[in-house]
């Protein structure tokens, strides 16, 4: 394994649309959604850590979640724990790992991967990987993997990029969750891929970025050079983290800068980000029907995404096009075309029980 090679795993998030099964005690990154037998947090690592070494996989989450990721994750110590000690979005998490990882190893490339994304050609996968590493080594570009695009989904942000001949594109341009018409012409152009929001650079090109588009928290959390990977390091993000704008760096940085390039991949890419999702990727019945956990029985049902506690039986008649999830005493039913109020849903539930 090379050892320049680093990766930040992105691992904060509550995924709130996962209700009741992800909560913000256990949020989905912890649990083994698709009944593989791993987490999804678990799976991400291993598959990154079959090119980077694991101890330069770097896990970024809130302070809540330490016990848990240092269970599933044994590999992992708790110097490789960036514990967010504020919800800060994604510009100042990803500063605070470049600043760590450039203090390590002033050669070093990045990975920025989210913790909960499915991704079915692993091998693939690496493969864009490397060749993004190699990439924003030689040049000092920003790199950002694109998914190829087969429906206009309004669920995504865009890219748009500009024709050539190499295997990476320039970026044109970024275009935040579209409407369908404007989905449907992004995708008849050709020239637009969705935003996975992985990211690819080495920490000398990520740091100049910050620099120029971002210097006010480049000044809050750069410190010295004897701060971060020493016993000073907790206590200086204690008290300066908070201090950082709230900001993406999709908006902070990536939208900014002119040296940002895109690689197109189709390493069968799912973010996981709804129960919808999680239906679209699990195997069906004839019925299009799919379970994770339960034994069912379906009577004149089809097209339901059922999730219980493993081995609950559930028998559904007359029941089309649901969502019927089940965690520690609570049962959720909604349909399917209504996933998106399960966020509020949620908010509610938890007042009230």
């Amino acid at each position: 394994m090379n050892k320049n090679y680093y990766a930040i795993v992105m691992a904060g998030g509550v995924g709130s649309r996962f209700w009741p099964v992800s909560t913000q005690e256990y949020p989905k990154q912890f649990h083994d959604m698709l009944g593989t037998g791993e987490s999804l947090i678990q799976r991400t690592f291993n598959r990154i850590n079959a090119l980077i070494p694991a101890e330069n996989i770097l896990i970024a989450t809130n302070e809540r979640y330490e016990s848990l990721v240092l269970e599933q994750l044994p590999k992992t110590t708790k110097k490789q724990l960036l514990l967010e000690p504020a919800m800060r979005n994604t510009a100042p998490c990803i500063l605070y790992a470049a600043l760590k990882i450039h203090s390590q190893n002033k050669d070093a490339v990045m990975l920025v991967a989210p913790s909960d994304h499915w991704i079915e050609d692993e091998t693939e996968f690496l493969n864009n990987i490397k060749t993004s590493f190699e990439t924003s080594a030689k040049n000092s570009s920003l790199m950002t993997l694109g998914i190829q695009p087969n429906t206009p989904n309004t669920g995504y942000g865009y890219i748009q990029f500009e024709e050539s001949s190499s295997d990476t594109k320039k970026v044109k341009n970024f275009t935040e969750k579209p409407n369908l018409a404007t989905a449907k012409e992004f995708i008849a152009s050709g020239d637009y891929l969705w935003n996975a929001g992985i990211f690819i650079w080495s920490t000398k090109s990520i740091l100049a970025a910050f620099k120029k588009h971002l210097p006010n928290m480049l000044t809050v959390l750069e410190g010295t050079n004897t701060i971060y990977n020493t016993d000073l390091e907790a206590d200086f993000i204690k008290n300066n983290y908070e201090k950082c704008e709230d900001i993406s760096i999709d908006y902070g940085i990536m939208e900014r800068s002119n040296n940002v390039h895109i690689l197109p991949v189709d390493f069968g890419w799912n973010d996981l980000g709804t129960w919808g999702s999680l239906y679209n990727k699990l195997e069906k019945d004839d019925q299009k029907n799919a379970v994770v956990g339960a034994e069912t029985i379906f009577r004149d049902a089809n097209g339901n995404m059922i999730r219980t506690e493993s081995g609950k039986k559930v028998i559904i008649q007359g029941l089309n096009d649901f969502i019927v999830v089940e965690k520690d005493g609570v049962l959720l039913i909604c349909p399917r075309k209504d996933e998106q109020d399960i966020k509020q849903i949620s908010a509610a539930a938890t007042k009230k029980f």
